[in-house]
């Protein structure tokens, strides 16, 4: 079984269940529920990245990441 299989009944897979969970707020848009990260799995090593056009990013948005 994938991780995109359904389980519970509700006839939808985990992206589809992760859209409707993201854009179902009443002022919510389609973009809300755009990839954030990209996991890529390599040699038993699963590495999950921050998407550099992602909106919302972990950490303290009142700091420069870069410093």
């Amino acid at each position: 079984m994938s991780h995109d299989d359904t389980t519970d009944g509700t006839g939808m897979t985990d992206e589809e269940k992760r859209r409707d969970q993201l854009t179902s707020a009443p002022d919510a848009v389609e973009s809300d529920a755009d990839p954030r990260i990209d996991v890529t799995h390599r040699d038993g090593v699963t590495r999950i990245d921050i998407r550099d056009d992602a909106d919302v990013r972990p950490g303290d948005p009142t700091k420069d990441p870069q410093e």
